[in-house]
């Protein structure tokens, strides 16, 4: 599996957003990964993604891969 900055896959962050309602702010994405208790590498991910609504787990990966 391929991985992101941190160590973190695409799996480890999209497990942390279960129960996520989209569309989504990043700002809401951060919020659930907290309440589900994801580590600081997925949180310092999802901080570096763009500010942007995603409309499905599909867009906040396309977020994901743009992080560098």
């Amino acid at each position: 599996m391929t991985r992101g900055l941190g160590g973190s896959s695409p799996a480890n962050v999209s497990q942390y957003l279960k129960g996520v309602g989209f569309p989504a702010t990043k700002q809401r994405l951060l919020e659930q990964a907290e309440r589900n208790g994801a580590q600081d590498e997925v949180l310092n991910v999802l901080r570096k993604m763009p500010e942007a609504q995603y409309d499905d787990m599909a867009g906040v990966m396309k977020g994901f891969g743009q992080v560098e």
